[in-house]
C-alpha cells in the first residue's frame, strides 16, 4: 500500500519498465513522468500509468488500463489507453482522429443532458473534498439518466471519447490518470476542463469531460456555490 486505498504491485513496475524501456528507445530526450518511477515535468512530456484501476486488478474486476499519453504545454496531444482484460485498445492523434480496436471513432453525437449516463469516480484518496463533491454528484442525479463508477479514470475518458458514457468528472486525479484519455475526448470533439472551466484540469487533476451539451450541465454544477 502507498496509501489509503492506494496500492501498487509488481506487475504495475514491470508494466511501467517495459513502458518506459519503449519510449526512451523510441523517443530520446522526451520527458517522462510515470506514477511509480516519478519524472522530471517538461513542456512535452509523456505520462505514463502503467496500471490504472490497480484496486480492480486486485480483487479481478477486470476494468483496468494501461494508459500512456503525450502533452505539449499542458495539452494532450496523442494518448493510448489498453483494457486488456476487455480486449479493447483506443488510440488518438491531434488532427488525426481517434480509433477503437483501429475502427475511427465517429463525432460525439449531441445528446439531451436528461438522457445522459456519466461517469465519476470519488475522492477516496482525499475524502476532504467530499464537501466540494457531494453536491456535484447529486445534482448530476437529478439533471442526469443515470451515473457509473467503474473505478479506472483512463477507462471512463475512453468510454467517453467512444460514447459509451456521455461525460466524465472526478477530484484529485493525476496526470498520468487523464492525459491519454483526455486526448481522445478532445479529438471527437469533446470538451475537458479544470471544474472552474478553466484549462488547469492536468496540474489540479480536478476534471471535468463531455460533449458540449453535457460538458455545460457539468460546469454549471460544479460552479454552484453550496457546501465548496
Amino acid at each position: 500500500m502507498k496509501g489509503a486505498g492506494d496500492y501498487v504491485t509488481a506487475f504495475d513496475r514491470q508494466s511501467e519498465a517495459a513502458i518506459v524501456e519503449v519510449l526512451a528507445r523510441e523517443t530520446p530526450g522526451i520527458a517522462v513522468v510515470a506514477e511509480e518511477r516519478g519524472g522530471k515535468r517538461a513542456g512535452t512530456m509523456w505520462a505514463v500509468d502503467p496500471l490504472d484501476g490497480t484496486t480492480n486488478f486486485t480483487r479481478g474486476f477486470p476494468v483496468v488500463a494501461v494508459s500512456v499519453g503525450l502533452l505539449q504545454e499542458g495539452i494532450p496531444v496523442a494518448g493510448v489507453v489498453i483494457a486488456p482484460f476487455l480486449q479493447l485498445e483506443f488510440a488518438a492523434s491531434q488532427g488525426k482522429g481517434a480509433t477503437l480496436n483501429g475502427d475511427r471513432l465517429p463525432a460525439l453525437r449531441a445528446i439531451d443532458p436528461s438522457k445522459a449516463v456519466v461517469a465519476t469516480g470519488f475522492p477516496f484518496r482525499n475524502k476532504q473534498r467530499m464537501p466540494r463533491y457531494r453536491p456535484v454528484m447529486e445534482g448530476a442525479v437529478l439533471h442526469f439518466e443515470d451515473l457509473r463508477r467503474a473505478g479506472a479514470a483512463a477507462l471512463d475518458l475512453a468510454w467517453t471519447a467512444a460514447g459509451t458514457f456521455d461525460g466524465y468528472f472526478e477530484l484529485n486525479l493525476n496526470t498520468w490518470d487523464v492525459a491519454a484519455g483526455a486526448a481522445l475526448v478532445l479529438e471527437v470533439g469533446g470538451r475537458v476542463s479544470d471544474w472552474s472551466g478553466g484549462d488547469n484540469w492536468v496540474e489540479t487533476g480536478d476534471v471535468l469531460a463531455a460533449g458540449p451539451a453535457v460538458h455545460k450541465v457539468l460546469l454549471e454544477l460544479a460552479g454552484e456555490p453550496p457546501n465548496r
